[in-house]
């Protein structure tokens, strides 16, 4: 099947930045993820065997291709929000798994009866053990920002990456021959001082780490939340970041209807956590929880009423 029917079934869902890579991941990738692991650069949340990190045929034994989109969340910012801007809308994974198996739905109807029978696939949205960022890389999406996110032309960092492991030979893409810029801009605003030079993270010193992290904080992660008054997640270095100027905004209803802006403590505690689930189980940052917002409320309600 060529790319340019591939993009054809895409686009008539919606989708307009997308591609295909091999089902063979670089080596390169392997080495650098063990280098990563090294230098403590890993978060813990990502999955801890790194040979299932870079083996997609873990996920499916019989891959030939992996088809890459990218779905854009972009909605502008909301001033007061406490939250990050990608959980603000319904959650991301639902919208782009029904959106990807109606994509599936028509490469099926467009096969010959022969291709019918045979086709498998598995549709992928932050539920593999695989690098996501790296698949929309190899598969022309976007660049890497300084920032660790996958930037596109038209949307910027601001989207979601989906993708369909599946058994078809497609004609595959070429990575994006672009570079960030490199201005330091991320680096600089981190709130946590996660970002190094040479694209490197401590992911631990991440303030979206932070607040999705279970356990206790130290202090300097008390100070921190304190301080940015954020309680899920964190948009700062894509806030700063020059290739989100002038980015369209998402046409994906479900990212621009019944948006949530803000977790109020009294809401929360209010609830019991069946409630909870009840009321946000449709978005993002409901995965961790009652007990993880709960708790980053309770410390900026707190130091709130100290004045701090």
């Amino acid at each position: 099947m060529s790319l340019t029917e591939i993009k054809k079934i895409l686009k008539r869902h919606g989708i307009d930045v997308s591609g295909v890579c091999s089902s063979d991941m670089d080596e390169n990738l392997k080495k650098y993820l063990y280098k990563r692991e090294k230098e403590k650069g890993l978060s813990g949340m990502e999955e801890s065997d790194i040979s299932k990190r870079t083996d997609v045929y873990s996920v499916m034994e019989d891959a030939n291709s992996i088809i890459t989109a990218a779905f854009p969340y972009y909605t502008g910012y909301n001033t007061d929000s406490n939250i990050s801007i990608y959980c603000s809308g319904k959650d991301y994974h639902t919208v782009i798994e029904g959106i990807l198996n109606k994509v599936c739905s028509d490469i099926r109807d467009s096969l010959n009866d022969n291709e019918k029978e045979n086709f498998r696939f598995e549709i992928c949205v932050d539920t593999s053990p695989l690098v996501d960022r790296y698949i929309a890389y190899m598969s022309g999406i976007g660049f890497f920002g300084l920032n660790n996110n996958i930037i596109t032309e038209k949307y910027g960092s601001y989207v979601f990456i989906g993708y369909i492991i599946t058994n078809l030979n497609i004609e595959k893409s070429e990575p994006m021959d672009r570079e960030c810029i490199k201005c330091g801009k991320c680096i600089e605003m981190c709130p946590g001082k996660a970002l190094k030079e040479d694209y490197k993270m401590d992911a631990k010193r991440c303030l979206s780490y932070i607040t999705q992290k279970k356990g206790e904080f130290s202090e300097q992660e008390k100070e921190l939340i304190i301080k940015e008054k954020t309680v899920f997640g964190c948009d700062v270095c894509q806030k700063v970041c020059p290739h989100n100027e002038n980015i369209e905004y998402t046409d994906i209803k479900e990212f621009m209807e019944d948006k949530i802006y803000n977790l109020e403590k009294n809401d929360i505690d209010n609830l019991s956590n069946r409630e909870f689930k009840r009321k946000y189980g449709d978005r993002a940052f409901s995965w961790r929880g009652k007990g993880i917002i709960k708790r980053n409320l309770d410390l900026i309600e707190e130091n709130n009423e100290k004045g701090v």
